[in-house]
C-alpha cells in the first residue's frame, strides 16, 4: 500500500428510497481510477459511513473491490461509537480484501488523549493492515497533535500514514521534522492541497476529486513535480469548487457537484437533507460557470 497521490474519499450514492445505488457507485469508482487516482477511500465521513448499517458497509466494500478490479488499492474507513465496534469494522476491512484502513476517533464521545490513544491503539494494534490516521479536529472534535503522533508511530508499527485535516499547513512541516519519513503525510483539506504538497505532503485524501478526478490528479501531479506556476493557474480555477469540500455541508455540496459532472447523485440519507434554495441554485450556478471555463489538461 502506497500512501501517495490522489486518494478520493468517495461518497456513497443513494437511490430515491435511500438504498445504496450500486450501479452509480461502480461507475464512480471506475471513473476515479481511469482518471489516475491512486486509491479509493470508502466509508469515511463524506461517504456517510455513520449512516450505513454494517451490512451496507460490507456491500459497499464488495462493490468497490469489484469495480477496482485490482487496478488501485481500497481503503476502508473505520469509525464507530465504541472501540469494540470499530475493531469489528477493522476486521471487516481485512475480510473484504482492503489494502488499508483509515481509522477515525470515536463518534460522539470526545475523549481526552488517554482515551483517544487507547481507542486508536486498540483498533490499529489489532489489524494486520496498514493504517491511515484521520486527524480532522473540525469534523471529529479530537485533535491528535504532532507530539502525540510520534507516540502512536512508536507504539504502532502498522500505523503508516496520517491524513492531516487541521487546516494548519504548518502541521505538515512539524510532522516531517518530528517523524522524518516514518509516516506518510496526506492533506485532507481540499483548498490547501497546493500549500501542503509544497510543505511535503505525499498524498491527498480528496473530496472534490469525486466530481472532478482528472483535474484533481493534474493539480496534485503538477504540485508534486514542482511545477508551481502551472499548478497555481489550475488551482485558481479550481479553488471556488475545492472550498465546497471544507464546510459543514460538504457531503451535500460534493454530491451536488458530482451530479452536475455526471458522476453521482445529490441524494443524501437523513438526518442530512439535500440543499434547499437559494443555496442550491447558487452552487449549481457556480459549478456550471466553472465547468464552462474548464481548462485543458494537456
Amino acid at each position: 500500500m502506497k500512501w501517495q497521490g490522489v486518494l478520493p474519499a468517495i461518497t456513497t450514492p443513494f437511490k430515491p428510497d435511500y438504498s445504496v445505488d450500486a450501479d452509480l457507485l461502480v461507475k464512480q469508482v471506475d471513473a476515479l481510477v481511469r482518471a489516475g487516482c491512486t486509491g479509493v477511500v470508502a466509508l469515511g465521513t463524506i461517504g456517510e459511513g455513520g449512516s450505513l448499517s454494517f451490512d451496507e458497509k460490507k456491500a459497499v466494500l464488495r462493490l468497490c473491490r469489484e469495480a477496482l478490479a485490482g487496478r488501485a488499492p481500497l481503503v476502508a474507513g473505520v469509525a464507530a461509537l465504541t472501540t469494540a465496534e470499530a475493531m469489528r469494522l477493522a476486521e471487516l476491512g481485512a475480510e473484504a480484501g482492503c489494502e488499508g484502513l483509515m481509522v477515525l476517533p470515536p463518534y460522539v464521545y470526545r475523549g481526552d488523549w488517554r482515551e483517544t490513544r487507547a481507542h486508536l491503539v486498540a483498533v490499529v494494534g489489532e489489524t494486520p493492515l496498514p493504517c491511515l490516521l484521520d486527524n480532522d479536529p473540525a469534523a471529529h472534535g479530537t485533535d491528535v497533535l504532532p507530539e502525540q503522533m510520534v507516540d502512536l508511530a512508536v507504539s504502532l508499527p502498522n500505523l503508516a500514514a496520517v491524513k492531516e485535516s487541521s487546516a494548519d499547513v504548518r502541521r505538515v512541516s512539524a510532522l516531517r521534522a518530528l517523524l522524518g519519513d516514518r509516516l506518510a503525510i496526506l492533506v485532507g483539506v481540499d483548498d490547501l492541497v497546493l500549500e501542503a504538497v509544497q510543505a511535503g505532503a505525499a498524498g491527498w485524501v480528496a473530496g472534490l476529486a469525486d466530481a472532478l478526478p482528472a483535474e484533481s490528479v493534474r493539480l496534485f501531479d503538477l504540485a508534486a513535480a514542482g511545477r508551481i506556476e502551472e499548478a497555481r493557474a489550475l488551482c485558481d480555477w479550481f479553488l471556488p469548487l475545492l472550498r465546497l469540500g471544507t464546510v459543514p455541508k460538504s457531503v451535500q455540496l460534493v454530491k451536488l457537484v458530482q451530479q452536475e459532472t455526471g458522476l453521482g447523485s445529490e441524494a443524501v440519507r437523513p438526518p442530512r437533507l439535500p440543499l434547499e434554495e437559494p443555496q442550491r441554485g447558487a452552487v449549481v450556478d457556480l459549478v456550471r460557470f466553472a465547468l464552462a471555463r474548464r481548462p485543458p489538461l494537456a
